[in-house]
């Protein structure tokens, strides 16, 4: 799976919020200011070409839809991140979280219950 750009990223959040649809119809979820549709168009095309996207045509419109889920891009990438940022310890990572502030005590129990319910 190769790595999106953060426009690549950005297209993608739009593809799988909407399941398959119409560039035109993509281009119209972006947020303003709005790059310009053949630019988007391009963004789409080079999903398409790193596997991300495929398209069927319906007479002359062309319907795209994902073949990647969001999720297993998620894994992926973050299991990445990871590893590149935190040595592969997730407890590494959770624990830079919670000294930044960026994840409260009761996140924290949140997320030990999850785990323990998992046992």
């Amino acid at each position: 799976m190769k790595k999106l750009t953060h426009q690549e990223e950005a297209a993608m959040l739009i593809v799988w919020r909407i399941g398959e649809g119409t560039i035109r119809e993509y281009h119209e979820h972006t947020p303003e200011p709005r790059i310009p549709y053949t630019s988007f168009a391009s963004v789409i095309t080079n999903l398409e070409r790193k596997g991300y996207v495929k398209h069927r045509r319906v007479g002359i419109t062309k319907l795209c839809r994902p073949i990647i889920s969001e999720e297993e891009y998620k894994r992926v990438f973050v299991s990445g991140f990871i590893d590149n940022y935190f040595s592969n310890s997730y407890k590494e990572m959770v624990s830079f979280f919670a000294k930044e502030e960026k994840i409260s005590a009761e996140e924290l129990k949140e997320i030990i219950d999850l785990i323990e319910k998992r046992r």
